[in-house]
């Protein structure tokens, strides 16, 4: 099995000027490129990867895909697209004719308005992504749950990512709450989870309390509908790639390996092979 990466990003700290990270998280205040990426790949067995926009500019996804079409690695990008602008639909387009260009990722989660995802003015950006047979990674936290449920019951042609299992409360054991909202998300037959970022997530915790949440998402959603990602470098600030992978190896069950780490995130991207 070649496994994939499905969630990782690159960045340019010069481009990210004002925006996160801020430079007193040193592990991550530095530029990350593919050629820092390809060894730790090549170590894990991970034969390609999905890279994820992290900042809500054009210019960011531009430089993500001027990246895919030289790195043989990176089998596609999930970028950023101003979705209530009367443009979105023929950027949508513009960036569906680039075949590594697999979806669009608002970041939900730092939107003050929980319910804009439940706002018509983005009809028209969504009705195009559904055009092109492009996805919609969902970038949220718990409160941001219920709208999302709202808008993926509504659009259920659209093929739907949670990613980082919504960034659970791990730290502060809320726990019932969120899987009480996951579980109906898991019930929509076009919603999948990225079984990532849950490190970040757990704050001073042991690895270990990652877990439960990890086993919550596959009984949830299915060896079928969960990928399995690295998050990095944002993984940095707390535990190492291949850490990462061997953790998530052993949670999951063998059985569902295949699907796990790789052939979810390949069907549900549209991914060609790995190299």
């Amino acid at each position: 099995m070649n496994r994939i990466d499905a969630h990782q990003h690159f960045w340019r700290i010069d481009a990210r000027r004002g925006a996160w990270p801020p430079a007193e998280l040193d592990a991550i205040h530095r530029d990350f490129e593919p050629g820092d990426l390809a060894p730790l790949l090549r170590a894990a067995g991970v034969g390609g990867t999905v890279v994820v926009q992290s900042l809500d500019r054009d210019e960011d996804t531009d430089y993500l895909l001027d990246l895919a079409d030289r790195v043989p690695f990176v089998l596609g990008v999930v970028g950023w697209v101003d979705m209530k602008s009367p443009a979105a639909p023929e950027r949508i387009a513009a960036l569906a004719a680039r075949g590594m260009f697999k979806g669009v990722r608002p970041m939900l989660q730092d939107i003050a308005d929980t319910n804009w995802i439940d706002d018509l003015a983005i009809a028209p950006a969504v009705d195009a992504l559904c055009r092109h047979g492009l996805c919609f990674d969902a970038l949220v936290t718990p409160r941001n749950l219920p709208p999302l449920h709202r808008f993926a019951e509504r659009r259920d042609r659209l093929r739907i990512v949670v990613d980082h299992g919504a960034k659970p409360f791990i730290g502060e054991g809320r726990f019932a709450d969120w899987r009480g909202a996951m579980a109906g998300l898991a019930r929509l037959p076009n919603v999948f989870c990225k079984l990532s970022g849950l490190l970040t997530e757990a704050g001073d915790q042991r690895p270990e309390a990652v877990r439960p949440y990890a086993e919550t998402i596959l009984d949830l959603f299915g060896a079928e509908r969960t990928m399995w990602g690295s998050d990095w470098p944002v993984l940095n600030l707390a535990s190492n790639y291949e850490a990462w992978l061997s953790q998530c190896l052993d949670i999951v069950s063998s059985r569902d390996h295949d699907a796990v780490f790789a052939n979810t995130a390949t069907a549900f991207y549209r991914l060609k092979s790995p190299e």
